[in-house]
């Protein structure tokens, strides 16, 4: 008898909509630091960092390049004429304030500017600075992170009820033969979940554990807590420098409690101010005598991390660069983001990876070394591929 086959794993499906084309919002209370850090992400002064809550009213929007060392060791190969690297696009949205859910402060247009993006950078402020007001009347991160975890679940807990009254109100003549009628019920029961998940249970939705059929359901729905965190905690030049602040352990011990496993990042606006007025050769002398690096590259790469995004490099001596792709894209989506005829009239595509390419230094042994692979259709892409794609006239 032949040898049974294991079962096939199906892939798992990831919470947030299928695009290349991510974003992530900087989100926190009023004047906790989130357009100065938008301003120094972007080396622009977009977004009118004012002392006064709303400063910021429509989002504004930055694509911030992403460091990444193997970029520059390919554009030090290829020496090419354009070089172009991967961009992680930031949205600058206003100040967020209790009773947001129902509307205070700019309540609604926050909150749908919210829903706008991919992830979250959830700015919190640990500094003391009697010049800059906090709108809450004293520094307090761990209220703060409470604020806006209450007001992005009271949201989707509206949004929830709402949807779901909807569904059982179509849901009363439902049969139990026809494939449609089971798929509505199933829907509908996919929903209580995520509503006895935000309420009864208390936890974000990005935090429970999802069937990838649950998953549709709950990515068509484009919730507030589905979004992916990264928590950015404002310190004080000092404090950064030193790696000492009384609220670092407790904001650590609120995100181990309430939101596992979500990154923290600590870092200082006031120090990134004051490098961004640097020149490159400044800016890097100035952050060996402090023994301190500017954490902006650290958080645009953890950003790019969060939304599950990779890239992979087309190399040539006329450009050198990095597209963005979803982990788990197949080579002719991840052709498609060059030019669409390239997934439409997808052939294969010639791939080696990078570590091979650094290891013997050039194409040609590359190929010699047998690296260089043909793949098709089905192939998935891998982080840090090179490709050079072959589409039909």
């Amino acid at each position: 008898m032949p040898p049974k086959k294991a079962p096939v794993q199906e892939k798992k499906s990831i919470l947030g909509r299928p695009s290349n084309n991510l974003k992530v919002g900087i989100v926190g209370l009023p004047n906790v630091g989130k357009s100065s850090f938008f301003n120094v992400l972007s080396d622009t002064d977009l977004g009118k960092a004012a002392n006064f809550p709303y400063a910021t009213i429509n989002p504004e929007e930055a694509r911030i390049p992403v460091p990444d060392p193997r970029f520059d060791w390919l554009c030090e190969s290829y020496k090419p004429t354009s070089k172009v690297p991967a961009f992680l696009t930031c949205i600058d949205i206003a100040g967020l304030t209790a009773g947001a859910s129902t509307g205070a402060g700019l309540g609604n247009a926050f909150l749908s500017h919210v829903r706008a993006v991919d992830g979250i950078f959830q700015v919190v402020r640990a500094f003391d600075d009697a010049e800059v007001i906090h709108v809450e009347g004293d520094v307090d991160p761990l209220r703060d992170m409470e604020i806006i975890q209450t007001e992005l679940r009271l949201k989707d807990i509206e949004w929830v009820e709402k949807h779901l009254e909807g569904l059982k109100r179509g849901g009363r003549s439902l049969g139990n033969t026809s494939l449609a009628d089971k798929a509505k019920k199933e829907e509908i029961a996919t929903v209580e979940k995520v509503l006895k998940t935000i309420t009864d249970e208390s936890k974000d939705v990005r935090k429970a554990e999802w069937t990838n059929k649950e998953i549709d359901v709950v990515n068509s729905m484009q919730l507030l807590t589905a979004k992916p965190v990264t928590y950015l905690v404002n310190l004080s030049e000092k404090d950064y420098i030193r790696k000492k602040n009384k609220w670092l352990p407790k904001i650590k011990a609120w995100i181990d409690q309430n939101n596992p496993g979500d990154p923290l990042i600590p870092f200082s606006v006031s120090l990134e101010e004051r490098l961004a007025q640097l020149s490159p050769e400044e800016k890097e002398e100035e952050q060996k005598k402090i023994g301190a690096p500017s954490a902006l590259g650290k958080i645009t790469n953890a950003g790019y991390q969060m939304l599950d995004l990779i890239r992979y490099f087309t190399c040539g001596p006329d450009e050198v660069r990095a597209w963005t792709i979803r982990r788990g894209t197949k080579a002719p989506q991840a052709a498609g983001v060059i030019h669409s005829d390239f997934e439409n009239k997808f052939i294969c595509g010639e791939i080696m990876s990078y570590g091979d390419l650094k290891e013997h230094g050039s194409e040609a042994a590359v190929k010699a070394a047998g690296k260089l692979r043909q793949q098709g259709k089905p192939y998935e892409m891998q982080d840090g591929d090179i490709a050079y794609w072959k589409a039909g006239g």
